[in-house]
């Protein structure tokens, strides 16, 4: 079966602002940058990788491409697991959007919301997540790293626990790493957190 390496891209100008990035393009931090590099040669001490898939946005990139650098490998890019498309709401920060209205702020009640602007829901989401995975080869022995972002790792998440509609709360640190055995859709995965570089600094975002 494949064995895939999920990884939430390092930390953005945005997450350092505390701005909802959304699709605009927020680079990698000099932190963030830094840190990639050190968990891409940290997980390089752990296994070989033989794909490495990612987000096109560029914090995604940014990320994928230390690892790129370490495997000696192209990043191969896919629209699908990109972030969540926020309509007007994107860019705005997170103390701003909680005077909006009509901003969901229930993490739960977000599966067929539509952000104004032509946003995404999660069903949405998954709904593209699901597209992602069944284009991943279960049955082939090969290892894949896939670099993606916070609101999507949601989603992520509960396509491969098997739990939609319902999905966690929770998300991954920036930079942390997911290992899964991959089986196709379907069925339940476990999921193990790998804390490498400076993820295994931080508590989980709520």
């Amino acid at each position: 079966m494949s064995e895939l390496y999920l990884i939430r891209h390092a930390q953005s100008v945005a997450n350092e602002k505390r701005i909802m990035a959304s699709r605009q393009a927020f680079p990698l931090t000099e932190a963030g940058k830094a840190d990639a590099a050190l968990i891409a040669s940290q997980l390089s001490e752990i296994t070989e990788i033989d794909r490495i898939i990612s987000s096109p946005l560029i914090r995604a990139k940014q990320t994928a491409g230390a690892f790129a650098s370490v495997y000696n490998l192209e990043v191969e890019e896919d629209e699908r697991i990109s972030e969540q498309e926020l309509g007007r709401y994107s860019g705005m920060t997170y103390d701003q959007v909680k005077t909006e209205e009509q901003y969901e702020t229930v993490t739960s009640r977000r599966w067929n919301w539509i952000p104004e602007g032509g946003g995404e829901s999660y069903s949405m989401i998954a709904s593209r997540v699901q597209g992602f995975f069944q284009s991943v080869p279960a049955g082939k022995q090969e290892k894949i790293l896939i670099v993606t972002h916070a609101v999507t790792f949601r989603l992520i998440r509960a396509v491969l626990e098997n739990t939609l509609p319902a999905y966690p709360d929770s998300f991954p640190n920036n930079g942390e790493i997911w290992k899964v055995d991959f089986k196709g859709l379907g069925v339940y995965h476990p999921i193990e957190s790998l804390l490498l570089g400076n993820s295994r600094d931080f508590v989980h975002n709520p």
